[in-house]
């Protein structure tokens, strides 16, 4: 009996039930709803993580540049793996897996 008249005082006052439905509004069928929020916060550290990955590659690309600009036996080296590129007085065999 309390209860029912506790209710009835708050779900009388217009203040009380504008700012309950605000507040419902805002959490639920906002198109900043709680559960939105929470994905974007999934896909913010995902992609901070994708950033720093990146950072990390580009980082390693110009030491490996400045390392190619710099010893011409890593320009050898980088020739020889990646394009096949050999000395006049040797041979170069290159074997390959079967399914390659």
């Amino acid at each position: 009996m309390r209860f029912l008249s506790f209710l009835r005082t708050y779900l009388g006052n217009k203040y009380i039930l504008a700012s309950t439905a605000f507040v419902v509004w805002l959490l639920f069928f906002d198109r900043n709803d709680v559960l939105t929020q929470f994905e974007r916060q999934g896909e913010l550290e995902e992609l901070q993580e994708s950033k720093q990955y990146y950072a990390d590659q580009i980082k390693q690309e110009r030491q490996s540049l400045e390392e190619l600009r710099s010893n011409p036996i890593t320009i050898e080296k980088y020739a020889r793996e990646r394009y096949g590129m050999k000395r006049d007085n040797e041979d170069v065999f290159i074997i390959q897996k079967a399914g390659e």
